[in-house]
């Protein structure tokens, strides 16, 4: 699938990258910026603000600067990235993944795209040699965004990144390099909605099946308990761009999902009352669907969440939403998107099922951080629950913190206090700016 291109050169050119690049264009000439990403997380967390502060430095004229999309393969893939994508005016055109190593190996897209003789390769996600091979043949200057580390330094034109630490752990030599951005997660808008007039929780169960499964029944069973107790209680699924309905339905229903009767047996359908959808209970219980996207309004009205690990408890904890973090493991082959040589033998064929669980019990057998949140702090500021997990006490501990508000207000307070401060997606847009 692919965006639209606008383009200011006829379609019929040769898509071949140009090989050599005069080094001192006018600044004003026409040029092109190509940002490289793969996953969900990535588009919505990182290319979604980028590209805003891109149009907002360069302005809104699309024949003065174009910027292309390219995906590239990621195991959080969920297939309709560049439906998300699409969803983004500022970006003139967009390849899927699925033709991504052409374009890497030969430099030929699957629309024959043109590219002009000045830009600049954003790296936004995936592997940090792609940037590095792709400006070369482009001739470009390549700027790269580093959360957590940084490499090819000799190549690299330029490093965005979130911290100083990254600075401290490339060699010495490269350190002119750098500029400190800091978290474009931190970018998520904060809106400030009115109080809500009713207690609601929002669920988020994950939006790929190998989540979906554990997670839909899980926190349909934990919210269903809750209403025992609390009938007054609103619960709401977000529902993930990528993912729709009636596949959602499924993960809820015994006849689709076999793991149900491990996580809570509460089962329910998909109904509609007017224009609004909910999962149904057979004894009438329903959660709330809520399809916009991004759904920042409606966490932020949320008293608290029930999520998977993931984006999502980063784009929780920017909007300072308390969560408890869950992590079943009553599926232990369910995480399958380790980088490396742990993702390859996780994804293997017919095998990876069993290298999977083993991956994954040696990765639980240790303690270790899980949500963004946490990850920033470097300590538990908000509860992870791993392991076979079951309704009944996790709805108790959810009815404690709603009746110690404090206890919400404190965890709130520690969000905000770790999320940093907005800004590095514009700082990103200038350095992009100062190199084309």
């Amino acid at each position: 699938m692919q965006k639209s291109t606008r383009s200011d050169r006829p379609a019929a050119m040769s898509a071949t990258i140009p090989a050599n690049i005069p080094a001192n264009q006018p600044a004003n000439q026409p040029a092109d910026i190509l940002i490289l990403s793969n996953g969900p997380g990535e588009i919505t967390t990182w290319v979604r603000p980028v590209v805003k502060a891109l149009r907002k430095v360069y302005g809104s004229d699309h024949q003065q600067i174009r910027i292309s999309l390219v995906l590239a393969p990621c195991p959080n893939a969920s297939g309709k990235e560049v439906a998300i994508a699409t969803q983004y005016p500022e970006i003139d055109r967009i390849q899927g993944a699925a033709h991504f190593f052409p374009f890497l190996l030969w430099g030929q897209t699957a629309e024959n795209w043109d590219w002009r003789d000045r830009g600049v390769v954003l790296f936004l996600g995936g592997d940090q040699l792609y940037p590095i091979l792709i400006g070369k043949r482009l001739g470009y200057r390549i700027v790269i965004y580093g959360e957590w580390d940084t490499r090819w330094h000799r190549w690299g034109d330029r490093y965005a990144v979130m911290k100083a630490d990254l600075i401290h752990k490339a060699p010495p030599q490269y350190a002119h390099k750098f500029t400190i951005v800091g978290d474009l997660m931190a970018d998520t808008p904060h809106p400030h909605p009115p109080t809500p007039l009713s207690t609601q929780i929002a669920l988020l169960p994950g939006s790929k099946p190998a989540k979906l499964t554990q997670g839909v029944p899980l926190c349909l069973a934990i919210a269903h308990t809750i209403h025992q107790t609390r009938p007054d209680i609103e619960f709401v699924i977000p529902v993930a761009p990528t993912l729709d309905l009636a596949t959602l339905a499924q993960f809820a229903d015994p006849a689709t999902n076999p793991l149900l009767p491990e996580m809570g047996n509460v089962s329910a359908a998909l109904v509609r009352e007017g224009d609004t959808p909910y999962l149904m209970t057979p004894d009438g219980f329903k959660v709330r669907l809520w399809t916009d996207s991004p759904a920042y309004d409606l966490l932020s009205q949320c008293q608290l969440a029930l999520t998977t690990i993931g984006a999502n408890t980063a784009e929780l904890g920017s909007l300072g939403v308390p969560m408890i973090v869950l992590l079943p493991t009553q599926q232990l082959d369910a995480m399958r998107a380790w980088d490396g040589i742990p993702g390859l033998l996780a994804n293997l064929p017919g095998v990876g099922t069993l290298f999977a669980k083993a991956i994954n019990g040696w990765f639980l057998r240790k303690k270790r951080l899980l949500a963004w949140p946490n990850i920033w702090a470097g300590e538990e500021i908000v509860p992870e629950l791993v392991g076979h997990l079951q309704p009944q006490p996790i709805a108790q501990q959810v009815l404690e913190y709603l009746q110690q508000p404090e206890r919400l207000a404190a965890m709130r307070d520690r969000l905000r206090a770790v999320r940093g401060e907005p800004g590095a997606a514009t700082k990103l847009a200038q350095i992009v700016m100062d190199n084309r």
